[in-house]
């Protein structure tokens, strides 16, 4: 590597906001990717509050590739740092959605009567077993894969947490240049 190689490619790596808007995105793109193979792969379906799980996800990716275009246009660090902050508080709200569900599945409170109460309402009686071979429920409360001890929701909490730090780290560089 040459001396003037060296110089042209760390401006980038010294731009922290750069950084972590990169990071954040590519760890939700990541993250999104693989509950999809979860999903469409080893069929392993989603319940409503996983679904709910991946908004901040898709909210992630594009706020991170605007935030990474601005911080390399050298947009405002106001803005830069909102733009982060804005990332941070999502995946902090992601992550507490995902320890409300990791609590569900650990049956430390109820979940939504939705996915994990009692099931109310199957229509008619004539057609009670028609909707039974039809409808399959994907209950909140029980895990259908674990992996050292956690499940899905749980290494939700803790990708979700990873990116807030890094959101935040990347905010309070930017601030402070």
């Amino acid at each position: 590597m040459t001396a003037q190689t060296a110089h042209t490619s760390t401006p980038a790596l010294s731009n922290p906001a750069l950084v972590a808007a990169l990071a954040v995105g590519l760890i939700a793109l990541a993250t999104l990717a693989g509950a999809w193979f979860f999903q469409l792969v080893l069929d392993i379906r989603p319940c409503p509050l996983c679904l709910e799980q991946r908004y901040a996800y898709y909210l992630a990716i594009p706020l991170a590739v605007l935030v990474a275009i601005a911080a390399a246009r050298d947009a405002p660090r106001g803005l830069v740092a909102t733009g982060l902050i804005v990332l941070a508080l999502a995946a902090l709200a992601n992550a507490v959605l995902g320890g409300y569900h990791a609590g569900v599945e650990w049956t430390f409170w109820q979940g939504p009567t939705d996915c994990s109460g009692p099931v109310v309402d199957l229509g008619k009686a004539g057609s009670l077993l028609e909707r039974l071979d039809t409808v399959k429920v994907i209950r909140c409360d029980e895990v259908q894969w674990r992996f050292l001890g956690l499940s899905l929701a749980g290494y939700n909490v803790l990708i979700s947490l990873l990116m807030a730090a890094i959101a935040l780290w990347g905010a309070g560089k930017t601030a402070r240049r």
